[in-house]
This record gives C-alpha cells, sequence and structure tokens, in this order.
C-alpha cells in the first residue's frame, strides 16, 4: 500500500519560504499524479497544487500561483512544494496526496498524515 510523509513544515515570519516534501513507499510514486492540499483552522481542505505522473504538467490553486512551485523526483519516489513569499493567510496543514489524475475532482489514492505550516510574526 502506498504511503506518504510530509515534512519540512514550520513556523515562518511572512514573506518567508518553506520547503516541503513527501516520501512516498509501498508503491511506486511514478504510476500517480501528486498533489497537495491545505487545510486551514475551521475550514475545508482545499486543493493547492498538483502535478502530473511524469512531472509534465502542473497546476496550482489562484491564491498561490507565482508563489508556489510543485516538483517531483520519480527515482527518488519524492514531491515538493516550495513555498515562497508565505503570507499568514497560508497558514495550514498541509497534506500531499497520489491521485489518479490532476483534475476537478480527484480520486485520491492516498494521504498523508499533513505537516503543519505556520506563517506569523
Amino acid at each position: 500500500q502506498l504511503q506518504l510523509v510530509e515534512s519540512g513544515g514550520g513556523l515562518v515570519q511572512p514573506g518567508g519560504s518553506l520547503r516541503l516534501s513527501c516520501a512516498a513507499s509501498g508503491l511506486i510514486l511514478d504510476y500517480y499524479a501528486a498533489g497537495w492540499f491545505g487545510q486551514a483552522p475551521g475550514k475545508e481542505r482545499e486543493e493547492i497544487s498538483c502535478i502530473s505522473s511524469s512531472g509534465g504538467s502542473t497546476n496550482y490553486a489562484a491564491s498561490v500561483k507565482g508563489r508556489f512551485t510543485i516538483s517531483r523526483d520519480n527515482a527518488k519516489n519524492l514531491v515538493y512544494l516550495e513555498m515562497n513569499s508565505l503570507k499568514p493567510e497560508d497558514t495550514a496543514v498541509y497534506y500531499c496526496a497520489a491521485l489518479r489524475l490532476c483534475v476537478l475532482h480527484p480520486v485520491i489514492v492516498s494521504w498523508g498524515q499533513g505537516t503543519q505550516v505556520t506563517v506569523s510574526s
């Protein structure tokens, strides 16, 4: 069974940067698209970004476009989310997921346990 483990979260000041990592085990990650989702306190989990299985196609939520970059290293079974120019409203638990495809309502194959990102001065 595919297992995903996120790391790299933490406390950062507004304008700062973080790089989240998602390590996959159990199955070969490059069979799947991969996504990052964020869940702020009291809100529903929402998709932040998605990357195709090959890495050739990416998409982003409007709120993070131009600030966040998703990437993957299939040889290492890793997915990344580079987060720049962070804002307090980016504060959330960030989850990595393996998906069938990057579509509007993706089928989730597996979730990670989440990593907390807090943006505050």
